[in-house]
């Protein structure tokens, strides 16, 4: 704690105590606000509001910089697997050798989903989106799972935790084959959480699938870049679903209904159509001069990012990743190299340099995903698939935060001022 902030309204001072963190700027704690002055603060968004105490993920948008735990996403992006990450997100260590076999193992032997939920994905139309049905069977997990629902019961978080990680690459691909009119597969244990997740989603009982090794890595490093990112919107949604005391998988499907929205987790949908936009590299120049253009609509999707002003941390290694996928698959498609020769404009483009739009993690993950063979609509679903072990540890961090309360926003009211009812004949 360093100096108090001193607060002056209608002629009266307070003092508020500054909170320091071990990193990032000093936050004022304004919780005796209201009832000191009778005054909220007002802060649409809360784009300058502190909503918690946490330790799973620090960002620093200016300097770019992503840590997990402490560790750079780079390193943790080309040194680790999505399991390590999920250990560490989960439990705040990176675990040993032992540790990490035991939780793999723990993981795979959850992967399976309750045989009657092939029955709930057969009540939606075959072309529902993808994330319609992962909300919706996400939420019925807990009408499958009542041993795994009391909050306040350790053992039951972290076996709901546990489930909720491991069967998520089965919903995904359970909604993938329902989409494309093919037989659900069941989890393979020997594979990896990756590889299984590829098998279910692109093999078929006909005949063995072969994981690709390339694809493999690439996908989990997709995985970890879009494992948590601090309090975003869907991970903030967690919080308050969670602060009411909702059970997690009610938490963890209000989170994918957040994740939804264009704004959000549709991002690298909208960049990938904006290069079938484009076609081809000689229309480029073309794009960026109506990019430049303040009074053209167009905008290039997969630039710029709304907390990094600097490069995005999470690009640099999809950067590497594209180019390793194109060269496994032996891609050869004008799209991509669009998507390379637009990369390589906007990085040595004085306009895009001085304004920082640089490629973020949303501009290559499409690429990668869409070489992989994912349809678009599969994008976000992959993401809620990553994003998952980001909001069950803050889930969990939440629940066990003493100074956790219900979620209650205020505002600031502008609607009429009280006023008597009048009878409907008299109106």
């Amino acid at each position: 704690m360093t100096e108090a902030a001193k607060f002056s309204l209608s002629g009266k001072e307070h003092d508020y105590p500054v909170l320091s963190g071990s990193v990032g700027p000093d936050v004022v704690d304004i919780r005796k606000l209201y009832a000191q002055t009778g005054a909220f603060t007002y802060d649409p968004g809360f784009t300058s509001t502190a909503s918690c105490q946490s330790t799973l993920t620090y960002i620093d948008g200016d300097e770019g910089v992503l840590l997990h735990r402490g560790y750079p996403i780079g390193e943790l992006a080309e040194e680790s697997s999505f399991m390590e990450v999920c250990y560490l997100l989960l439990n705040g260590e990176l675990p040993s050798k032992d540790e990490l076999d035991k939780f793999s193992w723990t993981i795979s032997r959850h992967t399976m989903v309750h045989e009657q939920l092939a029955q709930f994905f057969r009540g939606f139309r075959r072309d529902a989106h993808p994330m319609a049905i992962m909300c919706g069977v996400v939420g019925a997990l807990s009408a499958f799972y009542h041993d795994s629902t009391d909050i306040h019961d350790p053992q039951q978080r972290m076996i709901a935790s546990h489930r909720l990680i491991a069967k998520m690459p089965t919903i995904a691909a359970m909604a993938y084959k329902y989409s494309v009119g093919q037989p659900f597969l069941y989890p393979d244990n020997s594979l990896s959480y990756t590889g299984n997740f590829l098998r279910m989603t692109f093999g078929v009982p006909a005949e063995p699938y072969e994981v690709n090794p390339a694809v493999e890595r690439a996908m989990d490093r997709i995985f970890i870049l879009h494992a948590d990112h601090e309090q975003n919107a869907s991970t903030s949604t967690v919080r308050l679903a969670g602060s009411s005391g909702a059970n997690p998988f009610a938490c963890i499907a209000a989170g994918i209904a957040c994740l939804w929205g264009p704004a959000h987790g549709g991002a690298n949908e909208a960049a990938l159509n904006m290069l079938r936009e484009i076609g081809t590299p000689d229309k480029i120049p073309e794009y960026i001069a109506r990019a430049k253009d303040k009074n053209d609509p167009f905008r290039l999707m997969g630039f710029g990012h709304r907390v990094y002003k600097n490069y995005d941390p999470r690009a640099t290694v999809m950067q590497k990743t594209v180019r390793e996928v194109f060269e496994a698959l032996n891609v050869q498609d004008p799209l991509f190299e669009t998507a390379l020769r637009l990369e390589e404009i906007a990085l040595n483009d004085e306009y895009f340099v001085e304004k920082k739009l640089f490629p973020n993690v949303d501009f290559y993950s499409g690429v990668i995903l869409s070489a992989i063979g994912f349809p678009t609509s599969m994008f976000t679903v992959l993401f809620a698939l990553a994003r998952t072990v980001g909001w069950v540890a803050q889930w969990n961090e939440m629940i066990t935060d003493p100074d956790q309360k219900i979620g209650r926003p205020r505002q600031l009211y502008t609607g009429p001022t009280q006023r008597p009812y009048v009878p409907v004949a008299q109106r």
